[in-house]
């Protein structure tokens, strides 16, 4: 492991988050791109060396204002993880609830030192002008949290997202996994990032790359020959960390969070829990039944 060094946090990192951090920072300070991804796996610190990199830009008055973008059930980690590492003055606040009150708590975030707005995804489109307007009173950061929710180009988060990455003045998207289900997954998440990388239109980026086969010519395929080309634009602008290559990683620690649920949510849970019994009793259950019930009570 490193020495703390100049980095802004109450903690000392491991040497692939030390790696990460000043990789991203050379990036944005040498003006080699504004946008850089950390692709690394669950696990590998990904929002301790994003909370590193934000609080070493505002420091060096780079930035006064961070916008984190993250699914709903994790916006409060967020949180959590700023008052336990950063080692600056901040201001955060998780935007909930109502669309009203998102936009009063955003335009109550004030103060001297760094602010910082915490949103979900489906948010971002549905309050993106106060969110435009938040970020162009500063000089701002977007961290882009399990970024391959932007893997699709054309829904209303993704474009609203897109929009958004051309004010903010850096751009830092967080994920372990950019191609979920297939390698055209990358275009959209890199339009947010960098559009240099791979352009601004889907449909070039897919004549370039892809092979349109299956019924109907729908299903795109990646070509054999523009593979590497592929690879080597995704990495050139990312850090890349397994959990198998971060040997100094210590024992994973399993959290529960309790949530508790709505009481019309726990009225249909307990039903369904009953019903189950009375299922069991009569002799009625199959594995398919099973199946069914463990989705609905998990839904």
């Amino acid at each position: 492991m490193f020495e703390k060094t100049n980095l802004p946090i109450r903690a000392t990192p491991f040497a692939h988050q030390f790696a990460a951090y000043e990789t991203a920072l050379d990036y944005f300070t040498s003006e080699k791109s504004r946008g850089y991804a950390l692709l690394m796996e669950m696990g590998c610190g990904k929002s301790l060396t994003s909370i590193a990199v934000s609080g070493r830009l505002y420091l060096d008055k780079k930035i006064n204002r961070v916008l984190i973008v993250a699914p709903v059930s994790i916006l409060g980690v967020w949180e959590e993880e700023y008052f336990k590492f950063a080692d600056f003055d901040y201001t955060l606040a998780i935007l909930t609830g109502t669309g009203a009150k998102k936009i009063d708590t955003l335009r109550h975030l004030e103060g001297s030192h760094l602010q910082i707005a915490v949103v979900n995804y489906e948010s971002t489109w549905r309050i993106e002008k106060e969110l435009e307007n938040w970020l162009c009173k500063g000089d701002s950061l977007i961290i882009c949290d399990e970024g391959h929710k932007l893997k699709t180009h054309n829904t209303n988060v993704s474009k609203a997202m897109h929009r958004l990455g051309k004010i903010a003045k850096y751009r830092l998207l967080l994920t372990g996994t950019i191609i979920t289900n297939k390698p055209i997954d990358v275009f959209s998440q890199y339009k947010f990032l960098n559009p240099e990388v791979f352009g601004n239109s889907f449909y070039s980026f897919r004549n370039r790359y892809f092979d349109l086969v299956g019924y109907g010519n729908h299903t795109p395929i990646l070509k054999k020959n523009m593979e590497p080309e592929l690879t080597q634009k995704i990495h050139s602008i990312a850090f890349r960390a397994t959990k198998s290559e971060c040997l100094d990683l210590p024992p994973i620690t399993d959290i529960i969070r309790s949530v508790d649920l709505e009481a019309s949510a726990m009225k249909l849970y307990k039903n369904l829990v009953k019903d189950s019994y009375t299922e069991l009793g009569n002799g009625e259950i199959s594995a398919t039944n099973i199946l069914t019930k463990l989705l609905r009570l998990s839904q």
